[in-house]
């Protein structure tokens, strides 16, 4: 919270694409008063782009520009000659070209007009659109502009640049972030009907989806590496990250292609799941609704830490220079509070999910282990957020944080690996990568415990070590029954997941290839694809984690229970005959009682783990 409300106090996000004058005021905006600058602090609501009053002999140094820049409401289209031309066009057009503390009557009649109005002749010139200046359009006053601003832009730091293209493409990303969230939600809702016809519409829809993105990838890398005109140090990073976007792609696309031909004759028991899990969601509807809650709460999250992360890009103080100008100098340090910051990011975003997966596992526990399932117990997911806030955030953030522990050196690995890439040592790179799947192996395997950590917490009620202790005992003793099935409903899971992103992402490079000057848009459509990725797995992890946390019960009940009159099991006829058809149970389970208890039966109650 420090670093947020130190980031919106001295910073100033707008800065990066509406542009200030050279006293301190922004443009579009009403501004205060900068001490010590007299004409900074107007009203400049109305004008909304930037003029240079010496745009044919522009220079910057220092990433300063040699001419004083206005804030103007519109840009001359026509030269003016003289400066009768320009007090006609202030007249006319309502846009004063001079000094601001210069009467538009005074513009023929002040003997130091000359120095306060721009030089003669005034270029025509257009508005740019991305950062609203008027950009001259005589070729020679242009190609001097152009070199100017080109140069401006490659000496800025990537940092910088990744912030402007983020503003600068802010709607499209919060567009995207809404078809993802539509593609999501249109997944669930299919999985709740789920039939053997859609499980092979799916994996067709994600072959083909990642062999277009594939394809258009490599397409817009050739194209920008062949184009001429690639100048600005932006579209030469767009190059380098497409390449890398291409590799890991067809990389991916080749993994996941041998996958599917691996599992292609285990759908059907995938089917037969997710209807078990659909029979569970119905006497828990409320469960389909919870990713909305989370989806809500991250986009509020993701908008506080975008709008955090720009402000800290902007940090910097106004000093006031001689003839009453303004110059924003950088504060020190503001890298390192934006890594901070970034760790944050991961942590939150993984402790939002951890909530989630308990709130949803307390429901799935508490239905389970009911004796009359024609009488399922009331409210059991706001029973279930009720236990979680009361006794086990604590569990929440411990898991999230082992998470973020296991991600932050994966992220590290992959930058190194993309510095070495560019470098050519083979070695290095194979180690480095080598290192990155160890890390990505790691973190997937402790989501799997932490998940069924989980579920251990919402049955027992322990804190998270004692739960993870106890979920690891039973899932060693039953990996051989419970393996097989999981990985078919999450193999499953995970295809939907890829689907969402891969038509996220489309979407995303179309509509940000469709501005690609002096944008870092690659770096925002990882943004996009990392926002479809989380909010997928926002919506899906809702049948993933039902489905493992009814196995773990499931196992529990078998180490508990044994089918008979005086120990009946919770689960039903069909999850038992299910989970003996895809498992084979051993001999001695497949003689047990499977007889299915009766309502209101009494039974043994669930007993501690180990």
């Amino acid at each position: 919270m420090f670093i947020a409300g130190y980031a919106v106090m001295a910073g100033a996000a707008e800065r990066l694409v509406l542009g200030y004058d050279s006293f301190g005021n922004l443009c579009g905006r009403k501004n205060t008063p900068v001490k010590g600058a007299p004409l900074s602090g107007q009203d400049m609501t109305n004008k909304k782009y930037v003029f240079f009053m010496n745009s044919c002999s522009l220079e910057m140094q220092s990433l300063k520009f040699s001419s004083l820049s206005l804030c103007v409401s519109s840009c001359p289209q026509e030269q003016l000659s003289s400066l009768e031309d320009l007090q006609s066009f202030a007249r006319n057009n309502g846009s004063c070209l001079c000094v601001y503390n210069l009467n538009v009557s005074s513009y023929t009649l002040n003997p130091k007009a000359t120095e306060l109005c721009p030089t003669l002749p005034v270029p025509p010139s257009k508005s740019f659109p991305l950062f609203n200046r008027c950009v001259p359009q005589n070729p020679e006053c242009y190609s001097k502009y152009a070199s100017v601003l080109i140069r401006t832009v490659n000496e800025v730091d990537v940092f910088h640049r990744i912030l402007s293209g983020i503003l600068a493409g802010r709607d499209t990303i919060i567009g995207l972030a809404g078809l993802a969230l539509a593609f999501s939600f249109c997944l669930v809702l299919s999985f709740r009907f789920i039939r053997t016809l859609l499980v092979h519409t799916l994996v067709a829809l994600v072959v083909f989806g990642l062999l277009f993105v594939s394809g258009v990838l490599w397409w817009l890398y050739y194209d920008y590496r062949s184009d001429p005109s690639t100048e600005l140090e932006t579209e030469k990073e767009n190059v380098k990250f497409l390449l890398g976007y291409a590799i890991f792609s067809t990389v991916f696309t080749v993994v996941l292609l041998c996958l599917i031909l691996i599992q292609r004759q285990k759908f059907q028991f995938t089917v037969h799941l997710f209807q078990i899990v659909g029979k569970i969601i119905d006497r828990i509807p409320f469960l389909l609704f919870q990713p909305l809650w989370t989806f809500l709460i991250l986009i509020v999250f993701w908008v506080f830490w975008v709008a955090v992360l720009l402000s800290l890009g902007t940090a910097g103080t106004a000093q006031t220079t001689s003839g009453g100008q303004v110059e924003y100098r950088a504060l020190s340090g503001i890298c390192y509070m934006a890594w901070y910051h970034f760790v944050g990011l991961i942590w939150t975003n993984e402790f939002i999910l951890a909530c989630q997966q308990m709130t949803i596992a307390g429901a799935v526990v508490t239905c389970y282990f009911n004796r009359n399932k024609n009488n399922p117990p009331p409210h059991p997911v706001l029973s279930s957020i009720s236990v979680l806030f009361c006794y086990h955030l604590g569990t929440a953030v411990k898991g999230s944080f082992l998470i973020t522990i296991l991600r932050i050196p994966r992220i590290i690995l992959l930058y190194l690996y993309n510095i070495l890439n560019q470098k050519e040592s083979a070695c290095a790179r194979c180690l480095s990568k080598c290192c990155f799947c160890w890390f990505w192996c790691q973190e997937s395997c402790l989501r799997y415990f932490n998940q069924h950590a989980y579920t251990a917490t919402a049955i027992n009620g322990t804190d998270f070590c004692t739960s993870a202790k106890d979920a690891a005992f039973i899932l060693t003793n039953n990996s051989a029954k419970l393996a097989s099935i999981s990985c078919f409903g999450d193999f499953v899971l995970f295809l939907g997941k890829v689907f969402v992103v891969c038509f996220t992402v489309f979407g995303g490079l179309m509509a940000f290839n469709y501005h690609r000057e002096l944008q870092a848009w690659v770096v925002p459509l990882l943004l996009v694809g990392f926002f479809a990725y989380m909010t997928s797995h926002s919506f899906l992890s809702v049948l993933e984690v039902t489905a493992d946390a009814m196995f773990l019960c499931f196992a529990i009940d078998v180490e508990t229970n044994d089918g008979s009159t005086e120990k009946p099991y919770f689960m039903d006829q069909e999850l038992l005959a299910f989970v003996s058809q895809s498992n084979k149970l051993t001999e001695g389970q497949k003689h047990r009682s499977t007889r299915p208890f009766q309502d209101h039966e009494d039974g043994t109650e669930l007993q501690p783990m180990v």
